[in-house]
């Protein structure tokens, strides 16, 4: 299963990410998070260490590799399909059954831009969301930049993540609208830091779109204090993981 997770900077999406992968692994799948944020701190949530992290180069700063899978010429002519099998297997952490792969930034430009930084990420996401048969886990910004009309059709879910304020359910409805245009197939919305039942109804009176939740995890105290104690989160906030573990169940059920 290829599950992207996209939301407002904040809402959770990266605790999320983690306790999601945590949960599939304690079923004995094989799982496979990529961090694909440029200020993701999905590792630090998986429980690395920050000397650990500090010496990985995210995949979009290896020049060298980039430019010499792409073939990359002065003259700006590169491959579009560089060789990238080998890399999330050399390039990947891991921890308690727990693959992480920091992906790092994906340019921006207009309609046309492309480069051999990009064209090596698109093939490396496009390897992993097809070839690859694990559970798959892509934590990336609202802006999903990182997917395309070519990879979509091999996400099988996209989880948004929201939060009871006004600014979160805008961003979601944006990235609602950026996952329609590319045709991805299932979207689906998950409430986060939720305090009370007003919380939800705060969300479903907000939006026509974002009120179908399929479900939502509780604002826990326990995740700060993981994030304070620099632990896995998965360790420390047990009600957290039970939620997102019966969320697990509808993600692969839920329609749009």
């Amino acid at each position: 299963m290829k599950i992207a997770i996209t939301g407002k900077g904040g809402t959770g999406k990266t605790t999320l990410s983690a306790l999601l992968g945590y949960s599939f692994s304690s079923d004995g799948k094989k799982v496979f998070l990529i961090d694909a944020d440029p200020d993701g701190n999905l590792g630090l949530s998986l429980g690395f260490s920050s000397e650990e992290l500090s010496k990985v180069t995210p995949i979009s700063e290896m020049k060298e590799l980039i430019h010499e899978r792409t073939e990359y010429k002065e003259t700006g002519f590169f491959k579009l399909n560089p060789k990238v099998d080998d890399v999330p297997e050399k390039f990947s952490l891991k921890k308690n059954g727990l693959s992480l792969l920091i992906l790092g930034t994906m340019r921006k430009g207009g309609a046309g831009c492309f480069c051999p930084e990009n064209a090596f990420l698109k093939s490396l996401l496009s390897h992993l969301l097809v070839a690859n048969e694990e559970i798959v886990i892509l934590d990336m910004p609202a802006g999903i930049e990182h997917l395309g009309r070519g990879t979509a059709g091999s996400v099988d879910c996209m989880l948004v993540v929201v939060e009871p304020t006004l600014k979160s359910i805008q961003t979601a409805e944006r990235a609602y609208k950026l996952a329609t245009d590319i045709k991805l197939e299932k979207i689906v919305f998950v409430g986060n830091k939720i305090t009370s039942e007003k919380d939800l109804k705060f969300i479903e009176q907000n939006s026509q779109i974002v009120r179908k939740l399929i479900g939502y995890v509780s604002y826990s105290q326990e995740i700060v204090l993981a994030e304070q104690k620099k632990t896995p989160v998965y360790e420390t906030a047990k009600q957290s993981l039970k939620e997102i573990s019966a969320l697990k169940e509808k993600i692969g059920t839920a329609t749009i």
